[in-house]
């Protein structure tokens, strides 16, 4: 390894410790979507003294920072999530959160830590910069609201690319993986509203069971994914609640369903909302009910652009050798940077955090066991600042 790359991962160690404590501490007070306001005030007051452009309150609690070059040239930012989830910790670890019901159980304490490493990092090279570097700290992931709100709020004006990782517990800290193409699923909500006919258990004849044609439309949606995709083409439709009645001897009168629907191809996606609308109304006119139908589009397929996925794989290779870079598998799992992606060139990757053995044995994310190998901290910054800075300047 040259000494130049050697400097990429040494200033990345220098910062360890500070980037550790600074993940802890966010770990320990952990904040739902939409309501980040302390996260989002320890990160602008971590950010204060690095000579950094900074908007607060962008798409919510979201922070905006930008890192103007000493010479003119495109502008690319790099983007980390911040909020948690409505789980209870189980972890064990001695800075376990101390909110109750809630968890930093996908790692975005940690993604924030990054990327105030990275612009650590970044701003004491900017004499070198040609042209901006834009970091985004981005509010309400979880809910696939965030990246949506940032943009509205002016996030992306004059980017030309955009850059990010995930943290992955299932893949060893110190490797990287890559995809070209589809990375992530799609990300669509669905909501279905049933109305029957109340009545008497023991004289259903008197009513119209919508618990009978909820149970009709469960089984029935899974024929828009067996029989009217191609096989070659991944898609999920998985109802996650139904609620209806409260006592065991009565036909209520409506049912509420929710579920969510995936897929890995925009094509694939553009057609849900039709197909499923039509085989929930017709089944449910079959058992003489009325559906009402909210489909919601969330988040399109993330999609990496080529060019910028070639250009993450060199800069993984330069730090840290290929061998330790690996494909990464495709997830139905969704995440919103697929927004940003629709609207400039980009890169999402994979950046391990697991234990260096068994790794693929490890909590996974959304867990309430998740833990991660904090070695990914000091090197997913250093990859970061490196990917933007070779990206403005070629290597250096």
């Amino acid at each position: 390894m040259s000494m130049a790359n050697r400097k990429w991962l040494d200033d990345g160690k220098r910062l360890e410790t500070e980037l550790v404590e600074f993940r802890r501490d966010l770990h320990r007070h952990p904040e739902l979507s939409l309501q980040e306001s302390r996260t989002a005030g320890k990160v602008a007051e971590a950010l204060s003294g690095l000579g950094l452009t900074i908007r607060t309150q962008v798409g919510g609690h979201g922070i905006v920072a930008d890192l103007v070059g000493e010479a003119p040239g495109p502008r690319i930012a790099l983007r980390a999530d911040m909020d948690a989830l409505p789980i209870e910790e189980e972890s064990g670890v001695p800075f376990s959160s101390e909110v109750p019901g809630v968890m930093h159980a996908c790692g975005h304490d940690a993604h924030t830590a990054i990327l105030l490493g990275a612009a650590h990092i970044l701003s004491a090279r900017r004499r070198s910069l040609k042209g901006t570097v834009r970091f985004l700290f981005q509010a309400a992931e979880e809910i696939n609201a965030g990246a949506k709100a940032m943009i509205a709020d002016g996030a992306l004006d004059g980017v030309d690319e955009i850059y990010g990782l995930h943290n992955l517990p299932t893949l060893s800290a110190g490797k990287v993986a890559t995809r070209y193409g589809s990375l992530m699923g799609s990300v669509d909500r669905l909501e279905i509203k049933l109305e029957g006919r109340g009545g008497h258990g023991a004289i259903p004849d008197q009513s119209i069971d919508p618990v009978v044609a909820a149970s009709a439309i469960v089984m029935g949606l899974q024929t828009a994914v067996s029989r009217e995709i191609s096989p070659f083409e991944p898609a999920v439709v998985t109802i996650g609640s139904i609620h209806a009645g409260e006592a065991n001897n009565v036909i209520p009168h409506r049912a509420i369903l929710t579920g969510t629907v995936r897929t890995f191809s925009p094509q694939v996606q553009s057609g849900m909302k039709e197909r499923l609308a039509r085989i929930i109304q017709q089944i449910s006119e079959a058992y003489r009910c009325r559906a009402t139908v909210n489909y919601i589009e969330q988040t399109p397929v993330l999609v990496s652009t080529d060019e910028c996925v070639s250009h993450v794989e060199q800069t993984t290779d330069r730090l840290i050798g290929q061998e330790n870079r690996v494909e990464a598998a495709p997830t139905m799992a969704g995440e919103d940077f697929s927004v940003y992606l629709n609207h400039v060139p980009g890169c999402f990757f994979w950046l391990g955090s697991g234990p260096a053995e068994n790794a693929e044995q490890a909590y996974g994310l959304h867990h309430p066991k998740f833990a991660i190998d904090e070695q990914c901290i000091a090197l997913g910054a250093s990859l970061l600042s490196a990917i933007a800075n070779d990206r403005l300047n070629g290597y250096k």
